[in-house]
């Protein structure tokens, strides 16, 4: 253990890129806490509406993430490089993505709400409320693509300290504009749920302004708008095979993990209710090793970028043990405050008790989301070893935890919390196949070429 923690420079790296970033995932948590506690202080049925309806905006995450994702991994390792002209075209080409993306998703929920909602539910109050809170919120799905984008050259360019300001100061406003037009203060008519999606929007309108204007500053990267209407076949070759497996990857992760909501809706207003709680307490704890996979999907990529792939190869296998400690060091918190969090929340008594068997769940599960996240989005990624995750995916969640999961349900009806359980499944089983992948290193790649 000690030897694990010899490295000064490395670990004064990964503390100096990790702590903006897990603070800024933190940040972004404390909205969906935050909407969670608002409206479960006024009623239930606001609170799990409202979490089904931003299963949308999930799943939008997902696509946009495979672009911004592409973007970090090739632009960790061009800045490695010092190649700051291809960070630009990079740039460039993550913005058209995200641009098609933000505007389907944008469109769906602005014209077809009440249809996304059934989705999620089938209770006609919690449709009725996600679907007006949707015909809000849609409009900030437009700008989400675009902050990410900026947000992300920030991140692989040294200025990891400005995106998580911009990122925190954004969550911040969100939250006290919340406060505002939830329960109507100043004179503002209270408005529950849609107070929440008015909060999104002028809070992501913000971010969008002071990401823009940031990128204006000296040191700074912006996508040149000769390079937005311009091809780059090399790069976008590139590009397009990082990208891919990370958008698979992204939907069957995100797609699987709407059905275990959509699921859990379907098992009443209660259960409803206690996952909504669940999630947000699982995302908060999940910060950390975001921090983590992120910063460390950095370090290792630099390294491969400059082509000291010896280094990056041993930064990746340092990561690895380390995930293990986040891990269970996350079990342990969950544990510790599964008793505050059951009784802080305005929940019936049925669903406290489901909150309750979740939360011990949990704590078993995130060892398993803790080790996966840092190796599989973090090392892999660094080297663009991006296919891995999709066929994780497709056998350990689509083909265990959500058949499962629906036969549970809908089948055998089991109990809400073994239910919850067969939703967990797949992070906790999945581990002895990621360490054997890991072990190939075939994430030990340079993923680098020349430009022009």
């Amino acid at each position: 253990m000690k030897k694990l923690f010899a490295d000064k420079e490395f670990y004064n790296k990964l503390v100096r890129l990790t702590l903006p970033i897990a603070f800024q995932s933190l940040m972004l948590a404390a909205v969906a806490a935050a909407d969670a506690v608002m409206l479960g202080r006024i009623e239930q049925n606001q609170m799990a509406a409202v979490s089904l309806a931003t299963q949308v905006q999930f799943i939008q995450n997902m696509v946009l993430s495979a672009a911004t994702a592409a973007g970090s991994i090739l632009g960790a390792q061009y800045y490695g490089k010092q190649d700051t002209d291809t960070i630009n075209k990079i740039f460039a080409m993550m913005m058209r993505c995200v641009g098609i993306v933000s505007i389907v998703f944008a469109g769906a929920c602005l014209l077809v709400p009440e249809l996304l909602m059934m989705i999620f539910a089938h209770d006609p109050e919690l449709i009725r409320i996600g679907a007006s809170y949707l015909r809000i919120a849609g409009w900030s799905y437009l700008l989400t693509g675009i902050s990410e984008c900026y947000l992300t050259i920030m991140k692989i360019t040294d200025h990891v300290k400005r995106g998580a300001l911009i990122s925190s100061g954004t969550v911040v406003i969100n939250i006290i504009l919340n406060s505002i037009f939830i329960f109507g203060l100043f004179g503002i008519p209270a408005m529950g749920a849609n107070g929440a999606a008015l909060a999104t929007l002028l809070s992501r309108i913000i971010e969008v302004i002071w990401a823009v204007s940031s990128s204006y500053q000296k040191g700074f990267l912006r996508p040149r708008f000769g390079y937005l209407l311009k091809s780059f076949p090399g790069l976008r070759t590139d590009f397009i095979k990082v990208s891919l497996p990370l958008l698979g990857g992204g939907l069957f992760w995100g797609v699987g993990f709407t059905s275990y909501t959509a699921i859990m809706g379907h098992l009443g207003s209660d259960a409803a209710a206690a996952n909504s709680v669940a999630a947000v307490v699982r995302d908060l704890f999940c910060c950390m090793c975001n921090g983590i996979s992120s910063a460390g999907g950095i370090m290792v990529g630099n390294e491969l970028g400059a082509g000291k792939l010896q280094k990056g190869k041993q930064y990746g296998i340092r990561l690895a043990k380390i995930s293990y400690v986040i891990g269970f060091l996350c079990t342990a918190l969950v544990l510790a405050v599964t008793v505050p969090v059951v009784n802080f929340m305005k929940l019936t008594d049925i669903a406290r008790s489901h909150l309750m068997g979740m939360m011990v769940v949990m704590a078993i599960y995130m060892i398993g989301r803790c080790v996966n996240t840092i190796i599989i989005n973090g090392i892999f990624g660094a080297g663009g070893d991006t296919l891995f995750d999709v066929y994780s995916l497709a056998v350990c969640m689509w083909c265990l935890a959500i058949p499962t999961a629906l036969l549970g349900a809908f089948v055998f009806h089991w109990p809400v919390v073994a239910v919850y359980a067969c939703t967990c499944l797949d992070e906790v089983g999945k581990i002895p196949w990621v360490m054997y992948h890991f072990q190939k290193y075939k994430w030990v790649k340079d993923l680098t070429r020349e430009v022009v």
